[in-house]
């Protein structure tokens, strides 16, 4: 036997793969979750499946499924990038996972970037589950596919950054709390199965800038009306974007 066979060779590795194991392991946890399922999967599709079937809310001209589909889809990203990304990390930071982690070989960035491609992949789960359903109700899309992807990733960069500007700053209970609640309000006061009009001409004003309402409108505005790109509402976003990542950079806490 040669000298040094089975000499060990210690050391961190390569980044891509230290990345692509953590956004493996952050999406296996997202998918495990019981109360994340509930909030990212069989939400939405109840949701679309309930108010597409039964005429309860006025959705305006056209089939319901048409205005319905664009809002849960902007839903599925809030309750992903938002509303289960704060919770999950927020209770990590409470029992310390974030601070090993931060300790380990992997940079802190890279975690971060493995927790965005953990949850850019259950969006993607999301978004082809929650198309099927709208086929099957007969839905019928229209507009600029690339439109649509661009409203989808400035979405989800607006509510990661809200999602971990919250969970790097509160507690963990008072993240949950917090965030539940939030979700409740742009459910309904988002434009997400209420259409804006209804509100108040006041209340509709701010109600627009929100980024769930943008990224609502914007997709209806594609998907249901064939509109070119949305400039507008992508503003909304990238202004949302910019404002959630900046903060969550500049006061999250790791422990």
């Amino acid at each position: 036997m040669s000298a040094g066979t089975y000499t060990p060779r210690p050391g961190a590795a390569p980044l891509p793969r230290m990345i692509a194991a953590q956004t493996a392991l952050e999406t296996r946890m997202l998918l495990r979750n019981g109360e994340q399922l509930l909030l990212t999967v069989v939400i939405p599709a109840l949701l679309l499946v309930l108010f597409s079937a039964v005429d309860v809310v006025d959705t305006g001209a056209g089939e319901p499924v048409d205005f319905l589909t664009p809002g849960v889809l902007a839903l599925a990203v809030m309750s992903t990038a938002f509303t289960g990304q704060a919770i999950a990390t927020g209770f990590e930071r409470r029992y310390g996972v974030l601070k090993r982690l931060g300790a380990s070989p992997l940079p802190r960035w890279a975690l971060m970037t493995a927790k965005t491609f953990a949850v850019l992949v259950t969006e993607v789960l999301q978004i082809v589950l929650l198309t099927v359903i709208a086929f099957a109700l007969g839905w019928s899309p229209q507009g600029n596919p690339f439109a649509v992807l661009l409203l989808l990733v400035l979405g989800t960069a607006a509510f990661s950054g809200l999602g971990l500007l919250m969970a790097g700053t509160l507690r963990a209970e008072a993240t949950l709390a917090a965030a539940n609640l939030v979700f409740l309000l742009l459910l309904v006061g988002g434009g997400v199965i209420v259409p804006l009009e209804k509100f108040p001409d006041a209340a509709q004003s701010v109600l627009g800038l929100l980024p769930i309402a943008a990224l609502s409108d914007g997709l209806r505005d594609v998907l249901q009306h064939g509109a070119p790109t949305p400039w507008g509402d992508l503003g909304i976003l990238a202004v949302w974007a910019a404002a959630g990542l900046g903060a969550a950079a500049r006061f999250f806490r790791w422990e």
